[in-house]
């Protein structure tokens, strides 16, 4: 029973770690980027055009100018579900997945109005 019990989180902790891999869109294919909350197979069609005909991007700001759809909400929300250009987070994304609907400013009106 305590060998199932210690399988059973093993396999719960492996699978918590893949749900939040971080996707480099320089390196990505399609299947990845796919696999990132609020890519779907327009945008992730429009990023990869867009990396064969101008290259690699270089930061989030490069990302933004050259992929429709982008903005800064946006870059915010996809950082926060794990896509890095080069290996980096977009600076000024929360360092947790963006929940179901709400935005990061419905959440601090949520919790001023419970203090």
């Amino acid at each position: 029973m305590l060998k199932k019990f210690l399988l059973f989180i093993a396999t719960s902790l492996m699978a918590a770690s893949f749900a939040f891999a971080q996707v480099d869109v320089n390196k990505a294919d399609q299947a990845a980027l796919d696999g990132v909350r609020g890519i779907g197979p327009a945008m992730s069609k429009r990023i990869l055009d867009e990396r064969q005909k101008g290259g690699s991007f270089k930061d989030w700001d490069d990302l933004q100018k050259r992929v429709k759809g982008i903005k800064e909400k946006s870059a915010n929300k996809l950082s926060a579900n794990g896509l890095t250009v080069n290996g980096k987070s977009r600076q000024g994304a929360s360092g947790q997945p963006a929940k179901g609907g709400k935005s990061a400013q419905a959440d601090d009106k949520a919790e001023t109005v419970r203090k």
